[in-house]
């Protein structure tokens, strides 16, 4: 598999792994006579160097890692704010043509029922009821519905643009409001890593061998950058995967699914869930869930690679009922990686729980993690 494909290359450039299983000599930044290995970045991640194995530079590689996922953050938000702006100017520019384009027949439509209110299609149907014969009662009858219809295309085409700008106008709207809090949130993931990058610096700065000590950095972030997020990922995308047939699996299962009156209860133990997805993907052989208070917690090892993954269900109604997981925390090699990472990760893999996929008229309205097995109460929805 790709995870295990790449563990034959890259194992000597594991900057984590060299902090828990390669020795080093003790490094202290107040002590300019200790300093780290004299090194010079190279295009590769594989040949990194070890890094000083003491809390500050375990503190250093964190904060770089922050810094890295969130000026990823800052590059997604600003292209996402460059869309909206375009789509608010072109919606602008739409609900100005639009208005333009009613005026006229905003003016005839107010005419149209000013004359209603007035009385001045009154002496229309006055003529009609006081025709002599048969055959003028007729015409008039023609005239009038011809009158009558023709004012009826005015109004019913006005509304109908009208409903169209008011509908432009909303999602201009939307959008300016949406534009607002995008840049509220790009001024402070700026302010955020402005904060971590002078901390850093400050860090390097203080070491023994700034130079050093910033080729390390740049080295680990290539590592990362390169080849972490990626091997993070490929583990969130067997999970997404595994969890599409989860619900087959529960329907199989004995005893995971039970009726009790109008209700149903599922009750899915973490040994199952192991079991399943040991079943559903050989990368979850050294992986495990368990069930805690409240909390799904998920740990795998291969190699010199370990991943944590802490989290929890909430009930989802829109747009389809289920058990949504929220990332609480995500630990790599010992790195626990930022909330804009975890936010990412979320949103791009689903790994979340439908039951009307077991059964169409189940919908989920509990749920709770305890004991070591996932409990859902499910009721009925037709």
């Amino acid at each position: 598999m790709l995870f295990r494909k790449r563990l034959a290359f890259f194992p000597l450039i594991l900057l984590c792994c060299s902090l828990l299983l390669i020795p080093q000599a003790p490094y202290s930044s107040a002590d300019p006579e200790q300093s780290a290995p004299a090194a010079a970045p190279s295009a590769s991640p594989s040949s990194m160097p070890s890094f000083p194995d003491n809390e500050e530079a375990r503190r250093l590689m964190q904060q770089t890692l922050s810094a890295t996922e969130i000026e990823k953050e800052i590059e997604r938000i600003g292209a996402e704010q460059h869309t909206l702006e375009q789509k608010t100017a072109e919606l602008s520019s739409q609900a100005a043509k639009k208005k333009s384009d009613i005026a006229e027949k905003e003016k005839r439509a107010g005419a149209i029922v000013r004359a209603y209110y007035t009385g001045d299609r009154d002496p229309l149907l006055t003529a009609m009821l006081s025709a002599k014969t048969l055959s003028k009662w007729f015409i008039l009858l023609d005239y009038y519905e011809m009158i009558m219809g023709h004012d009826q295309e005015i109004l019913a085409e006005y509304e109908k643009e009208y409903k169209d700008l008011r509908t432009t106008l909303a999602a201009a709207e939307r959008t300016s409001q949406e534009l607002a809090e995008l840049r509220s949130a790009l001024e402070e993931q700026k302010l955020r890593v402005e904060a971590l990058h002078k901390d850093i610096d400050g860090t390097i700065q203080s070491s023994g061998n700034p130079e050093s000590m910033a080729a390390l950095l740049e080295e680990f972030t290539a590592y990362w950058q390169n080849i972490g997020i990626h091997e993070v990922k490929t583990y969130f995308k067997a999970l997404s995967a595994a969890m599409n047939h989860l619900p087959q699996f529960v329907e199989s299962r004995d005893g995971v699914l039970t009726r009790r009156g109008m209700t149903y209860e599922l009750n899915l133990k973490e040994a199952d869930l192991n079991e399943f997805l040991h079943s559903e993907n050989k990368l979850f052989d050294n992986f495990a869930f368990t069930f805690e208070s409240g909390s799904v917690i998920a740990t795998g090892k291969s190699g010199d690679l370990s991943l944590r993954l802490q989290g929890h269900y909430t009930i989802q109604e829109e747009p389809m009922n289920g058990l949504m997981f929220h990332v609480d925390s995500i630990i790599f090699n010992g790195l626990e990686l930022p909330d804009t990472t975890r936010k990412s990760l979320e949103e791009e893999f689903d790994l979340g729980f439908y039951p009307s996929k077991i059964v169409s008229f189940l919908r989920a309205s509990e749920v709770d993690s305890k004991d070591r097995v996932l409990h859902v109460k499910l009721t009925l929805s037709f």
